[in-house]
């Protein structure tokens, strides 16, 4: 239930911003060509305005922010990046930071309440979910 509001409001705010036609379909397609324009501020930096993947950006997220393991970061480690991020009364982008960086250290953080740099890498490049399932399927628990 939480997942399906989540992405019902997420997909709503970022909807019109990436579809090419005027009328949004009811089904919530992702234009992954468009994607791009869906970017706000007071984000990481680590896709460039093109939508492009930018190593050094996603490596200045643990060289700034990790103090205490160089490759996690903990919950306030994460605060402060956010913190860090902030654009001056860029309110939208705040929340929208907060919300995505907020849920992927609750959903994913490990036992000892880091959020890992493979986690993170895996937002990135799309296989967070893939590795979710892996390691639900692995411990025992259904997906």
């Amino acid at each position: 239930m939480l997942c399906s509001s989540i992405g019902t409001m997420t997909e709503l705010f970022i909807l019109r911003k990436h579809l090419k036609g005027k009328f949004p379909s009811l089904l919530f397609p992702i234009e992954v060509k468009n994607i791009q324009k869906a970017k706000h501020g007071s984000d990481s930096g680590v896709y460039d305005t093109e939508g492009r993947f930018v190593p050094s950006k996603f490596e200045e997220i643990f060289s700034k922010h990790a103090h205490n393991n160089s490759d996690a970061l903990t919950s306030d480690e994460l605060m402060g990046m956010l913190k860090a991020n902030r654009v001056p009364k860029d309110f939208g982008g705040w929340l929208a930071a907060y919300t995505e960086w907020k849920i992927l250290y609750v959903l994913c953080k490990d036992k000892n309440g880091l959020l890992q740099k493979d986690t993170i890498r895996a937002v990135y490049d799309g296989s967070l979910f893939e590795k979710m399932v892996k390691e639900k399927a692995s411990s025992g628990k259904h997906p």
